[in-house]
C-alpha cells in the first residue's frame, strides 16, 4: 500500500503545522484534526492511509482514539503512529498495546518519522 494521505491528530497548532509542512514537502496530502473526537470522525469520513496521533489532548486522548480506531472494522486497517511528548517506555508500550504501529517522541526527528512512514507503506497490505 502506498501512503499518500495522512491524518494528523494533535491539539497543538504548532505541532500540526510543523508536521503538516514536513509531510507536504515530501509529497503527502495532509488533513488535520484538533482532538481525538475530530480525529475519529475524520478517519471515518476521509479514510487516510496513515494517522499520526498525539496522546495528550482534551476529551478523547490519543490512547483512547487509537484503541477506538484500531478496533473498529471500518478503520482498523489504517496504521496509526503515535507522536507524543510522553517519553516513558511504559507510554510507548501502552500505545502499541492500544493498536499503534509505531511510537515517536516529540520533538519528532524528521528523517526517523519519514523512514517510519515509508516502512509502514511497504509493510501494510493494501
Amino acid at each position: 500500500m502506498s501512503i499518500k494521505k495522512i491524518l494528523i491528530v494533535d491539539d497543538s497548532a504548532i505541532d500540526r503545522k510543523v508536521l503538516c509542512d514536513l509531510l507536504q514537502r515530501h509529497g503527502y496530502r495532509v488533513i488535520t484534526a484538533e482532538d481525538g473526537e475530530q480525529g475519529i470522525a475524520l478517519a471515518h469520513s476521509e479514510y487516510p492511509d496513515l494517522i499520526l496521533m498525539d496522546v495528550v489532548m482534551p476529551g478523547i486522548n490519543g490512547f483512547e482514539a487509537t484503541r477506538t480506531l484500531s478496533r473498529d472494522p471500518a478503520t482498523r486497517h489504517i496504521p496509526i503512529v503515535i507522536c507524543s511528548s510522553k517519553q516513558q517506555e511504559t507510554d510507548r508500550l501502552w500505545g502499541i498495546r492500544q493498536g499503534a504501529h509505531a511510537y515517536f517522541t516529540k520533538p519528532v526527528d524528521a528523517k526517523q518519522l519519514l523512514d517510519g512512514i515509508s516502512a509502514l507503506g511497504k509493510a501494510v497490505p493494501a
